[in-house]
């Protein structure tokens, strides 16, 4: 992957081709390289509910504004996360490194997290961003478009999927052979008006 062409040519396709079948193992590759986003105190706290049962789709879309790339796109797949994570079992995350790293670290992980829901939901929707690029990104190489979406009923969609009591839905990423190209850029704000030097002016 060429990854400035790619971060400049990823774009929100909203047409796909509903014939188009992606093969198990694109979309297994898809998720792998999408599991190496970053995860704070790498606890690895994202879910993704891969979407391909058609009638199961057809009742998302009627909880998605009735969007077409619920049921058109070759996949949809659905950015949750396990907001108590972090306290199961958190020495799996960190088993491969030193046992002083993780006595270093394991204390601090519950220290951060335990009765401190609003930084447990921040967490979430921080990994969940992280790895809803890393997936339209490698859908990207792999030759596929996607769409990121969040014009949703997140109620219904949880349980549509029977989502955990201790998981939340951050947003959807469709994924297929988009049959019509994005909009045009509707436009960029300029460089000077979204990046400060050091501090915000006063």
């Amino acid at each position: 992957m060429h990854v400035p062409n790619a971060l400049r040519e990823r774009r929100a396709v909203k047409q796909y081709d509903p014939a188009h079948v992606m093969p198990e193992e694109d979309i297994r590759r898809l998720l792998e390289l999408t599991l190496e986003a970053p995860s704070a105190f790498n606890i690895q706290n994202a879910r993704f509910v891969v979407v391909r049962d058609p009638e199961l789709r057809i009742k998302l879309r009627a909880a998605a504004w009735d969007q077409a790339q619920v049921t058109d796109a070759s996949i949809i797949v659905i950015l949750c996360a396990d907001l108590k994570s972090w306290a199961k079992s958190p020495e799996r995350y960190w088993r491969n490194a030193p046992e002083a790293v993780q006595k270093q670290l394991l204390p601090m992980i519950q220290k951060y997290y335990e009765g401190h829901e609003q930084v447990q939901r921040d967490e979430a929707m921080r990994s969940c961003g992280l790895a809803g690029m890393a997936l339209m990104l490698a859908a990207q190489d792999l030759g596929y478009q996607s769409c990121p979406m969040d014009g949703f009923d997140f109620a219904a969609f949880a349980k549509l999927i029977d989502l955990p009591h201790d998981h939340v839905i951050s947003f959807i990423v469709a994924v297929g052979k988009g049959t019509k190209p994005a909009w045009p850029h509707p436009g960029q704000l300029p460089y000077e008006e979204v990046v400060k030097q050091d501090r915000f002016p006063a």
